[in-house]
């Protein structure tokens, strides 16, 4: 059976997607953590987001998998745009979950800028906690929010920098219509980092994109409404 692939996103990392592994029981599904972030948060971070998908592609070249379902949310979702962009063959099937297409993220709950300053202000403890709870609809309160804050707490105040540069000087607009690879798009209703516009372009740029709106979620879809996110997610890898 063809291995199934998660891209985390900015302050995220592979302990987050347990729920998903277990769903997708029967599959082989790989969730990698990316340099400087969960469990590589000793690695340094690529300065860039076509750095961050070359080094998935070589990791996952190590590890024998040659062609796989990739899965990729917010920053990870860029990251798989790239990765898409430069081994399409690789590729048997694409989620873009939470993410867009324009690195500068408008319309996001405050800007890139913003968030750097407040991160060299505020340091990387409080950051990770404070971004971490604007990816839930009840923030702080959410069930799965001291989790996602613990695996963003790994990261150092230097990869949260990197990782807000790469974000900023990116944008996969103009590859959208070459992708040809069977994408689903996955968004949360409530999003405060991806508004509908950004989810929009990407339904309606790739060709024969299918989309899978969840309503009552913010960014984290997948630990929000989990049943729901699993069922169409298996749905896709399986059909």
């Amino acid at each position: 059976m063809t291995p199934v692939v998660f891209v985390h996103g900015f302050l995220g990392g592979s302990r987050q997607w347990l729920g998903q592994v277990e769903a997708l029981a029967g599959f082989n599904v790989v969730a990698l953590d990316l340099p400087g972030f969960g469990e590589n948060a000793h690695l340094n971070a690529p300065d860039s987001i076509a750095g961050f998908a070359e080094w998935a592609l070589r990791e996952l070249s190590v590890r024998g998998i040659e062609r796989f379902i990739l899965i990729g949310h917010s920053m990870g979702g860029m990251i798989v745009q790239e990765m898409v962009a430069r081994a399409p063959e690789r590729i048997d099937r694409l989620v873009l979950y939470g993410t867009g297409t324009i690195g500068i993220l408008p319309g996001r709950f405050e800007t890139i800028g913003t968030s750097k300053r407040r991160a060299n202000a505020e340091g990387p403890r409080a950051t990770a906690r404070r971004i971490a709870a604007t990816w839930f609809l009840d923030r702080g309160k959410a069930a799965a929010y001291e989790d996602c804050a613990m695996i963003a707490e790994q990261c150092s105040l230097q990869t949260m920098l990197t990782g807000l540069d790469a974000m900023e000087g990116w944008s996969g607009a103009k590859h959208l219509a070459d992708i040809m690879t069977r994408t689903l798009v996955i968004w949360g209703d409530r999003d405060r980092t991806y508004p509908w516009s950004q989810t929009e372009q990407l339904w309606q740029s790739i060709p024969d994109a299918n989309l899978a709106v969840i309503p009552g979620c913010a960014h984290a879809t997948h630990l929000e409404k989990p049943g729901l996110f699993n069922s169409i997610l298996r749905d896709f890898c399986a059909a």
